[in-house]
């Protein structure tokens, strides 16, 4: 937490994306409700507003980039797990961006029909 901590008064994020660990079927487990609580105190602690985002293909993205280069994930779970986390971050971001567009179409839309 202390690091956490010091990187958002150092970067200054406008918010945080927690991965959300759910089944296969997308029901929440243990390891959502964990999640759940650990994202309660990043929040409290920070301040900062908070989603969550379904990581369920995440690793297996990753993974897969990475074997289509001919890459080795041996013993490099770290960079595994750093790449998976950019790639949940990214579908988040494209998926915002994906929205927002949808939105300003409709409301372009509406706006014609008047």
């Amino acid at each position: 937490m202390p690091r956490l901590l010091e990187l958002t008064s150092l970067h200054q994020p406008v918010g945080i994306v927690v991965g959300l660990p759910l089944s296969p079927e997308g029901t929440e487990e243990e390891s959502a409700s964990a999640a759940r609580e650990m994202a309660a105190t990043i929040a409290r602690r920070t301040g900062l507003p908070l989603e969550f985002w379904d990581e369920r293909m995440s690793t297996a993205r990753a993974l897969a980039a990475i074997w289509e280069q001919g890459g080795s994930t041996r013993g490099r779970k770290e960079e595994v797990d750093a790449l998976a986390a950019s790639v949940l971050l990214q579908h988040f971001l494209d998926a915002r961006k994906n929205r927002a567009e949808r939105t300003e179409r409709a409301e372009k839309a509406e706006g014609t029909e008047l």
